[in-house]
């Protein structure tokens, strides 16, 4: 498993209601959401990094 790191976000408070409202109806965490949407918008652009460059 890739090794995790922290940082800040600044979210326009309505969009955080609304993935909160998202990851509730597909029973995730927010955080678990936000990995989720990050890694399919980089499977889309197909710009998912090589295992060993994580």
């Amino acid at each position: 498993m890739a090794k995790k790191k922290a940082f800040a976000l600044r979210i326009n408070e309505d969009m955080l209601k609304a993935i909160e409202k998202w990851a509730a109806d597909e029973f995730r965490s927010t955080n678990g959401q936000i990995e989720w949407m990050l890694n399919e918008g980089l499977k889309k652009s197909k710009r998912t990094p090589k295992k060993g460059s994580e």
